[in-house]
């Protein structure tokens, strides 16, 4: 796995119970011997986008083909979880570094407001 790749797991819901099996972006992998990802939740659904935060992901967007996503997606980037490698079931794709970068920044920003 790598930052910038679009994984599928069971991601976690919000009060820990096991969640369906979704997609997220890998945002970075923790320093430490254990090398966890940092991953975002992706979802399909926009009436969750919160405006000037989410990252939306358009069909018609150079790097779109490149994500394995089968629609238009929001990456979540307030909903954040820290997991072992082992619970990834898959790697569909990934967005560009352009992308990423953009994203990371955006996090960067809103952690330095708190």
């Amino acid at each position: 796995m790598n930052p910038g790749d679009i994984v599928l797991l069971r991601f976690p819901q919000a009060d820990l119970s096991v969640g369906k099996l979704r997609p997220a972006l890998v945002i970075a992998i923790t320093p430490g011997r254990h090398s966890d990802l940092l991953l975002a939740l992706i979802t399909s659904r926009s009436h969750q986008i919160v405006a000037g935060f989410d990252e939306v992901i358009e069909p018609f967007e150079a790097d779109y083909t490149l994500t394995g996503l089968k629609t238009r997606s929001v990456i979540r980037l307030a909903r954040l979880v820290s997991v072992e490698t082992s619970v990834i079931n898959a790697r569909l794709g990934n967005i560009s570094k352009k992308r990423l970068l953009m994203i990371r920044q955006k996090l960067v920003d809103w952690l330095a407001k708190v």
